[in-house]
């Protein structure tokens, strides 16, 4: 019996040995080798791609578990998807325990990298980047997990997606961090999501830097726990390219943190300097909907300690001369509509649009400076944030 126990010790110890490792050079007949591996490779596998530029006309994609694509770095390994057909996703990934790391993607006509329902995946270091800069006809993200348990974003830049740069929607446990958002609509988006951690990070230069909300008559509601900390939020100024009838369309160019309808969020520590119409904007969901599940409004906000420079100066906001001329040529750093509850420490400038209901116009709204209670306890980070155990495929 031992004997047999010891047997099977070793067997499962060299289970690992069995995994291969599949190359994939750039050239003639790359893409058909690269889906080939994408394929036939089985879980614990790693596909390698060599340094070099990769025609793509069409899209990849990964249904196996337990999988790593590799390449030699964001700007070594570049999967140039300019003469793609059609308008899917550069990458579709619908398996769990990926990792996706060290390359990067450049002009996919639909979506960068997607990965729907994918549980445990880690994107490090990928780059995706539409090179004619802000388009309405680029794709609408860059990177995009979507429905997934357990998501790891880091040390990956995004330039250039017509909705959001890096965006999270419907997930749980998630950590977005070391990472750029570029010249996006919205840099960085965590939509009906929970107990998520953005950290950081760079958002510069898109329409609004950080988006934090929730949206009705999706398949996952109510998202929350979200800690924005450490992040650098600056200079969010590029006008909205956005599609007409996306939702993304109606951010107002210079917002740096915006949060809508989201429960439990937490914002400390962030530099946010030359975001015109407004450093932090907490509001409600302005728009009619029929989802009894749904709250439209935002509660529990806590504004933290924050560093600010100038904002507020140029706000794309009806009645903008008018308020400028009340607060003295700038607007305070907190905007808040008045809806919902949210806290702010001692000493945070803001203001309000004391709003009376959601969804009503700025026909009541009575601003005034900013009146809200302090925080009154720790904030509850328990449960925030991918796992530890992603970070281990990382090193």
């Amino acid at each position: 019996m031992i004997r047999i126990t010891l047997a099977a010790a070793l067997l499962a110890g060299a289970a690992p040995a069995w995994a291969e490792t599949h190359i994939i050079t750039p050239g003639e007949g790359a893409q058909e080798r690269l889906q080939e591996a994408l394929i036939l490779a089985q879980p614990g596998d790693e596909i390698v791609l060599e340094a070099g530029r990769y025609a793509m006309t069409d899209g990849l994609s990964l249904d196996v578990d337990g999988v790593t694509l590799r390449g030699a770095g964001m700007d070594g390994t570049v999967l140039d998807f300019t003469g793609q057909q059609g308008s899917g996703e550069g990458l579709l990934v619908t398996s769990d325990n990926v990792t996706l790391r060290d390359f990067a993607l450049e002009n996919p006509k639909g979506d960068g990298v997607k990965s729907k329902g994918a549980d445990d995946i880690v994107y490090y270091r990928v780059r995706v980047t539409w090179t004619n800069g802000p388009d309405p006809d680029n794709g609408a993200y860059g990177i995009y997990p979507v429905e997934s348990e357990n998501v790891l974003v880091d040390g990956v830049k995004v330039t250039g997606a017509s909705d959001a740069g890096i965006y999270v929607g419907q997930s749980n446990r998630i950590t977005v961090r070391n990472s750029i958002a570029e010249a996006n609509v919205a840099g960085i988006e965590i939509e009906n999501s929970r107990n998520a951690l953005v950290e950081h990070n760079i958002a510069t230069r898109n329409t609004g830097g950080i988006l934090v909300f929730d949206l009705p008559g999706l398949p996952v509601m109510g998202g929350g726990n979200v800690v924005v900390a450490n992040n650098l939020v600056v200079a969010n100024d590029t006008a909205n390219f956005a599609p007409p009838g996306n939702i993304v369309a109606g951010v107002r160019r210079g917002t740096g943190i915006m949060v809508m309808a989201n429960e439990g969020v937490l914002i400390e520590n962030n530099i946010i300097d030359e975001n015109p119409t407004a450093p932090i904007m907490v509001i409600a969901y302005t728009q009619s909907f029929d989802d009894e599940r749904y709250n439209p409004l935002p509660r529990g906000v806590v504004v933290g300690e924050n560093s600010y420079g100038r904002g507020g100066d140029d706000p794309q906001l009806e009645g903008a001369e008018m308020l400028l001329a009340a607060f003295g040529g700038a607007l305070p750093p907190v905007m808040w509509d008045g809806l919902g509850t949210m806290f702010t420490v001692p000493g945070t400038r803001g203001w309000s649009l004391n709003l009376p209901e959601a969804g009503k116009g700025l026909g009541g709204a009575a601003p005034e400076p900013l009146s809200v209670p302090e925080p009154s306890g720790e904030f509850d980070r328990s449960g925030i944030g991918a796992p530890a155990e992603l970070d281990a495929r990382i090193g």
